[in-house]
């Protein structure tokens, strides 16, 4: 009969906390849809590899020996050892995206660009907080807006914390209509936020579409090295949707490859949230870190089309700017849905979906950037 008992009673009390963050994350997916194909995985699989003898994790168990667990062999192979599933993630991504709004208005990258402030807001946060580089470089990519940048660099600078980093950006990512409306409002007045704009859409060519994914590629990959397999597959991606003969591959990138990915990561990542690395005061550090980012994200781009105004006899409406993080595309909706709440009839979805796009490519580039940056210094 003891035995019975042995996992209730080996339970401690941050294993407990673990639960209930992993029942939080599952009802933040299904009662309020939050990327639930994120948080319910990481949600299921924070419980899981907290159980007490768990054969998910490789344990030493009595009377049955050691365990391989399935949960830390996905975990050291696919994100440990090779990256690969946060890289492989890339390819349905770039699949998904047009970037026809940003070809139109190629200006609109500078957005994108402006609005990756709050990784170095955060980096230096965390610095200043005791936090090693290593680790305040892959916290502050939190502010990059994107959870598989997140994942790599963390694991790539080999940080301590790739748990809570993964749980905060995501978690944010999903938060994104709740945390940028209230920093769009802290820097902009409701005149600014009632700037109509004129959308005057310009062809964009086949051969332009084609080109710009592999031009991409070389200009990084000669510049940045450390962020071409990032971008890489992420234009390897985009190039399957534009080429315009590999519809099947293309769709299959964007739906299947994409779903399963996404699945396995989310379950795959939770090996990181075990109890005895998750429950810490640092956590609360990151998450505290994490949702400043994301803020000063939303205000560096804000601030940056409103300094553009100044140069403008026609003036853009400043939130274009918060549309630059890579939270794609939720972000360029909540800045639709709020110019509509302060003017109806104010459409700015596509001017706020090439700020969007192009914060995709400059998060995976800032990522790459710190990366290059911090192994100099490390």
């Amino acid at each position: 009969m003891d035995f019975l008992l042995e996992g209730i009673t080996s339970i401690t009390w941050q294993q407990a906390v673990m639960y209930l963050v992993g029942i939080a994350l599952i009802w933040l997916a299904v009662k309020k849809k939050y990327e639930p194909a994120l948080l319910l995985p990481m949600g299921f699989g924070a419980i899981l590899v907290n159980l007490p003898m768990s054969g998910v994790i490789n344990q030493v168990l009595s009377g049955v020996g050691e365990t391989n667990g399935i949960i830390q062999w996905l975990f050291e192979v696919g994100i440990e050892a090779s990256e690969a599933l946060p890289i492989l993630l890339f390819i349905g991504i770039g699949a998904m995206i047009d970037f026809g709004p940003l070809l139109q208005k190629p200006v609109m990258f500078f957005f994108g660009a402006a609005a990756q402030f709050g990784i170095f807001f955060a980096l230096s946060a965390a610095c200043l907080m005791g936090f090693p580089l290593q680790d305040a470089a892959s916290i502050g990519i939190i502010g990059a807006a994107d959870g598989p940048t997140s994942i790599l660099v963390s694991q790539i600078l080999h940080s301590n914390y790739i748990g809570p980093i993964a749980v905060a950006a995501y978690s944010y990512m999903a938060l994104v209509p709740i945390v940028q409306p209230f920093a769009i409002k802290l820097v902009t007045t409701k005149k600014e936020r009632q700037i109509t704009m004129d959308y005057q859409p310009n062809s964009v060519s086949k051969s332009m579409r084609i080109v710009f994914p592999i031009a991409v590629t070389f200009i990084v990959g000669l510049l940045a090295p450390s962020a071409v397999a990032l971008v890489g597959f992420l234009m390897f991606g985009n190039l399957l949707r534009e080429c315009g003969v590999l519809g099947n591959l293309s769709e299959t990138a964007q739906t299947t490859l994409a779903n399963l990915i996404t699945l396995l990561l989310g379950i795959t990542i939770s090996f990181s949230m075990r109890a005895n690395a998750f429950v810490n005061v640092n956590t609360l550090m990151i998450m505290g870190i994490g949702l400043l980012a994301f803020v000063f994200d939303t205000i560096g781009g804000v601030l940056f089309a409103k300094f553009i105004n100044l140069f403008l006899k026609k003036k853009i409406n400043p939130m274009i700017g918060a549309a630059g993080i890579s939270a794609f595309p939720m972000s360029s909706r909540v800045v639709q849905k709020l110019a509509m709440e302060e003017k109806p009839g104010n459409v700015l979805i596509m001017q706020a979906a090439g700020a969007n796009v192009s914060g995709q490519i400059a998060s995976v580039i800032a990522g790459g950037l710190v990366v290059s940056l911090v192994t100099q210094f490390l």
